[in-house]
């Protein structure tokens, strides 16, 4: 039966989304084309209190989910490993809130998001056996394509190169979340996915057991 808690997966794509764009719209002058996120939560701006409580409520949605995401890969008879890298996203968005921007840890917790982007690379790997996933693997193995994407063209401040930097600078800011969104929209699409799996195998079983009840 259909685990009602996947919807946190969408609810959590839908929570940074809107939350990230109501803390822009009371900071002065920030701009979502040219600013990072994180400037968002910055030690002393406005909106740094409102930061960490969205991105804490983002970690805890998505805690929510992996638990849902892991009963729910069981069930299809698939490894539950997508859950803890959904469970080590939540950690990362959690410390990332909670450590301001410049604190030190706030970058350490940033580059561990890295292990929570593998998730749809693992959602693929770990059904790539299961007949029913057919949809999930082909959307994961997309989704994390378009999401390496997104880290390659994040990593273009690190080296800067002269023909690409001035390119990309004036517009980091979505760049940026081009990474986010990417990778919450697989979020959202997975938990999906997973429901309507569970919904056509739960209607599958009562087909059958209809028969034997008569």
């Amino acid at each position: 039966m259909t685990d009602n808690r996947l919807w946190f997966g969408p609810i959590a794509f839908v929570l940074f989304t809107a939350g990230s764009f109501a803390i822009g719209a009371i900071t002065p002058g920030y701009s979502h084309v040219r600013q990072t996120v994180s400037e968002l939560g910055e030690v002393g701006s406005p909106g740094q209190f409102a930061f960490s409580v969205l991105l804490c409520l983002v970690a805890v949605c998505l805690v929510v989910y992996a638990s849902a995401a892991a009963r729910s890969l069981r069930e299809l008879g698939c490894s539950a490993i997508p859950a803890y890298f959904l469970f080590a996203m939540a950690l990362s968005c959690a410390g990332v809130g909670i450590f301001s921007f410049p604190h030190p840890l706030h970058n350490v917790f940033g580059i561990s998001e890295t292990v929570g982007l593998q998730a749809p690379l693992v959602a693929a790997l770990v059904c790539r056996n299961e007949p029913r996933a057919k949809q999930i693997i082909v959307f994961s193995i997309i989704m994390y394509v378009v999401v390496l994407l997104a880290i390659a063209i994040n990593l273009i401040p690190l080296v800067r190169p002269a023909s690409l930097w001035p390119l990309i600078k004036p517009y980091f800011g979505l760049v940026q979340r081009f990474l986010f969104a990417s990778w919450f929209i697989w979020c959202a699409g997975y938990a999906v996915l997973l429901m309507r799996v569970s919904r056509a195998d739960y209607s599958s079983k009562r087909t059958h057991e209809m028969p034997r009840a008569a």
